[in-house]
This record gives structure tokens, sequence and C-alpha cells, in this order.
């Protein structure tokens, strides 16, 4: 299903995952015994998806980005996944926000904190800027920054081997998210909706996971908290 997220409210939680038709949003109840119907939408724009009534969002985009230097979340994170930790890329300095093209944002993150920018930053500079936009508007207490591996590892008790895009990788965190969140198992057999893929889905459910243990008090977040240059708070959650 595409389009506007059907049915919100307080007694709902969302997880939320960059795909390639804007974002994947996974809905389920704030708690396990909440009787509402979970929902799989694809969101145009992360403005849309917070505008809706969630309790918590959580959404694998870096929140609170760094001045110069790595931010203790991204460090902390990677420590945690060891053989995942290639999953927590470095989050851009916040003076190449605006940057237009690639060589231009690369040439002035250099300059400013003496490396250059990844490919894989440079590409979803747009989302971040979304997602910062939003949260720079709202604050950072409904939204919040997570991480799916990092979610995965939780659930397994150890990080995850395989590599989410391959098979036996996608089986297993299948089998994880039909035990932690049963409600679902339906909806991730039948596949991600258009505009995503079946890796974003099983992100964005994890994410879900997350979201849900921040209502209730249960996530673990990393990272020292220190305000960014715009008052946003640096650390992840799951």
């Amino acid at each position: 299903m595409t389009g506007a997220v059907q049915g919100d409210g307080p007694d709902l939680v969302a997880g939320v995952d960059g795909c390639r038709g804007g974002w994947v949003v996974v809905t389920v109840g704030c708690t396990p015994q909440d009787r509402v119907r979970p929902s799989v939408v694809v969101c145009a724009t992360f403005a849309e998806v917070a505008r809706r009534r969630f309790r918590a969002i959580a959404v694998d985009m870096p929140i609170g980005l760094p001045t110069a230097g790595a931010r203790a979340a991204d460090v902390a994170t990677r420590a945690v996944l060891g053989p995942r930790r290639s999953s927590v890329f470095p989050a851009p300095v916040r003076g190449v926000l605006d940057a237009v093209e690639y060589a231009e944002a690369s040439a002035r993150h250099r300059s400013i904190d003496g490396r250059g920018l990844t490919r894989q930053a440079w590409n979803l500079l747009p989302k971040i800027r979304e997602v910062d936009a939003v949260v720079r508007a709202e604050g950072d207490d409904r939204i919040r920054e997570a991480h799916p591996e990092a979610a995965f590892a939780a659930l397994a008790g150890a990080p995850l081997v395989d590599p989410k895009r391959s098979a036996s990788g996608a089986a297993r965190r299948r089998a994880l998210l039909r035990a932690a969140l049963p409600e679902l198992a339906s909806t991730l057999d039948a596949g991600p909706p258009a505009g995503a893929a079946a890796d974003d889905l099983a992100d964005a459910a994890v994410l879900a996971w997350s979201a849900r243990r921040l209502v209730t008090g249960t996530a673990v977040t990393v990272g020292d908290g220190a305000p960014d240059a715009m008052g946003l708070r640096m650390r992840i959650c799951w």
C-alpha cells in the first residue's frame, strides 16, 4: 500500500526507513496488548509521516549532526555491532547539509573535518535534510534516530552474521521479526509495498519494535546526547 499513513493516534508507534519511493512506514501498537491493526505504507516525504499523531517515531537517519569529528553515538553503535559495524556510516558534518554537488560537499567536508564525505553519506543527504528540517521544527523527543542492525542484534542476542540482502540474512531477520512482532507476520509474508525493497520493509519493521521500546521505557540509547549546533541531541536508540 502506498500513500498516506492509514490510521494514526496516541496508541500507535512507527518505524521508518528511507526507500526508493520516499519513506516506508511500519505502524504497530504501543504495546503488544494494544488491539490495533498494523500497517505498512510508503510516504513521499518525511513531513507526511511526522504529521501523524504517533507516540514515537524511530527512523534510520542521523538526527543531530556534528560540527566536526565523529559522533559518540556512531562510535558506540559500531562497537556494539562488531562484525556489522560497517552498517553505521559516519554522520556528515552540518556544514555540508546545503551542498548541491558531491565534489563541493566532499571538499567542504574535508576543509571542516579533515576527511572527505563518503558517497553513501552524499546519497543520503537529501533525506538527512528532510529529517533535520522536521525535527528542528518539532523537537527530538517524539522522533528519534534508531539503527536497524543494532535492533536486530538486540533481538538475536548478538550481531547478525549474514548481510541483510543475502537469502540467509533476510530469512533470519524475518524470523526475528515474526517472534518480536507476530502481528506483522502476514504483512511480512506479503512483501514490501511499491517503492520499497524487502530489506527496507524489514528495517522499518524492526524500527517499529524500537519505537515501541521507546514508549515502554525499555529502549537502549547510546551516545552522549550532546546537542548539535541546532540543539538536536546526538544519540541512537534501539
